[in-house]
């Protein structure tokens, strides 16, 4: 059995309408079927695109940066997918690689006073991260439209123009100072992401093991022939 059966069904045959799954099991409560390509197949056969973009702070920019952001993000909320929505993610910061790191220092660290200090820093940012420091992150999130006509009706087609969109997306948010980041792996990327949305406490303190991505196959062969 494969990360993407476990996550979204598949495994266990003949369960009677559940696509797979176990009866009130996490599967058959999970809206998702697949990822092909980097884009979220729905068990009502709707197909999504998650982007994350990289935000630029606005209020240093001078006037007139600031209004030509403007002008060009309007621009482009007017040729964007009618579903488009902006998603934002905020969590509390995850201290541990930076507190790791410093600690490193403070056993290596021979000044007896550099050692306090580092340690009266490792102490402030555990406050910071226990009580109000956070993270954010920002997705642009659309799904196929009829309009969009991709050349086949297939899932690699309609991926492929849904990456047309996210490509689009890119070139009219680089205008802004925003980055629409572009993935190597895009099914791992999406993967790993809905992991955190579904486990949001567990996801801080389990992360996936990197090999676990090896096994993002397709699933009982679902869209597996175009």
């Amino acid at each position: 059995m494969n990360l993407k059966e476990l996550i979204f069904g598949g495994g266990v045959k003949d369960a009677g309408g559940a696509g797979g799954a176990y009866r009130d099991s996490i599967q058959a409560w999970l809206p998702i079927k697949n990822i092909i390509g980097g884009v979220i197949v729905t068990k009502d056969n709707r197909f999504v695109k998650v982007c994350e973009v990289l935000p630029v702070n606005f209020y240093l920019k001078s006037p007139a940066d600031q209004e030509n952001i403007i002008l060009s993000f309007a621009a482009y909320l007017k040729i964007a997918p009618n579903t488009l929505q902006i998603m934002v993610r905020t969590q509390k910061a995850d201290m541990a690689d930076y507190v790791a790191r410093m600690r490193s220092y403070a056993e290596s660290e021979e000044n007896e006073k550099c050692r306090e200090m580092i340690e009266d820093n490792i102490a402030e940012v555990d406050w910071l991260g226990a009580s109000s420091a956070i993270t954010r992150r920002f997705f642009l999130v659309f799904q196929y439209e009829p309009q969009m006509k991709a050349k086949r009706n297939t899932v690699r087609s309609i991926a492929e123009r849904l990456q047309e969109e996210a490509d689009t997306a890119r070139r009219y948010l680089d205008v802004c100072g925003l980055e629409v980041l572009e993935p190597r792996y895009a099914d791992n990327t999406v993967l790993e992401l809905l992991y955190e949305f579904i486990n949001k406490r567990t996801s801080r303190r389990v992360k996936l093991p990197a090999g676990v991505f090896d096994m993002t196959t397709a699933v009982h062969g679902i869209y597996e022939e175009e």
